[in-house]
């Protein structure tokens, strides 16, 4: 494993190398006509307050662009760092610098950007046993990273990928035609090892998802009585059911959620609606 993320180095390198292709093409047309290379010293200042993830991504960038540059790591992933902050120096090839610099800066700015969010929602659930996670609503060719970013904030992953467990949402139900009947269809064919999740969004969908002894239940943009009303029904039925509670997750609906007894809350929002956080590089 690759600094501890779960990222295989090749893996990595080859991501990085494609995200590096899209940016320069053939050629970095400004910076390739400058007559003059100096060797400089630059460094990568925060701009704001935020929770660190990616520096280790952008150090990679940057000896991937020219592996003689000198790369200084000042803070550490899952850190919090202050406004005006320097995270990373770099002494070498200015011009090398150069060509490398939006897409360093891109990756930090993404990742602390989800880790900043994730942070401020895992704080509210610090002192209850349920437990954040992510959904699939990623950047294509770039989820890895984002759902690394969740855990540096303080979230769980869900599934990674659609091969990692069994999701029956609600086109699979429309497809099949019942809860009843999907469950039974995908029971025939998978292992009894893989784990069986349904989203349901009524009590009628709910009923037949605990008489299938599924794994988990996910309640689905319920309101807060119907989630309840739900719990109650699951645990006096089936206490061995997981329960995950997901649809506009926000910090104010976490406070009410906290106690509650459930397992998890997803939310899309910690990757598709975290701000970008601002840095800047600069020569000194």
């Amino acid at each position: 494993m690759y600094y501890n993320i779960g990222m295989d180095r090749i893996f990595l390198r080859k991501k990085l190398e494609e995200f590096y292709l899209e940016d320069i093409g053939y050629s970095d047309i400004t910076t390739d006509n400058l007559e003059t290379d100096k060797e400089v010293e630059a460094t990568i200042v925060s701009k704001e307050d935020a929770i660190l993830a990616g520096l280790n991504f952008v150090k990679e960038v940057f000896l991937l662009v020219d592996n003689s540059l000198k790369i200084t790591v000042l803070k550490t992933d899952g850190e919090e760092v202050k406004k005006g902050e320097e995270v990373l120096k770099i002494n070498g090839s200015g011009k090398s610098i150069l060509k490398a610099e939006r897409l360093a800066l891109n990756i930090l700015q993404r990742l602390s950007g989800i880790a900043t969010k994730t942070r401020k929602f895992a704080k509210i659930l610090e002192d209850s046993k349920v437990k954040l996670l992510d959904t699939r609503k990623t950047t294509p060719g770039f989820r890895a990273f984002e759902k690394y970013a969740v855990k540096v904030g303080g979230g769980y992953n869900h599934r990674f990928a659609l091969y990692d467990m069994v999701m029956i949402k609600d086109n699979h139900i429309a497809l099949a035609g019942s809860v009843k009947e999907a469950i039974r269809q995908i029971r025939k064919k998978v292992s009894p090892m893989v784990k069986i999740e349904v989203e349901v969004s009524n009590f009628s969908q709910l009923n037949e998802a605990i008489e299938e002894n599924v794994d988990i239940i996910m309640l689905d943009n319920m309101s807060l009585d119907e989630i309840k009303e739900s719990i109650k029904l699951i645990r006096s039925k089936n206490k061995h059911i997981k329960i995950e509670v997901s649809g506009n997750i926000t910090e104010e609906k976490l406070q009410k959620l906290k106690d509650l007894d459930i397992d998890f809350v997803s939310s899309g929002a910690l990757i598709h609606s975290s701000r970008w956080i601002d840095f800047s590089l600069r020569f000194l």
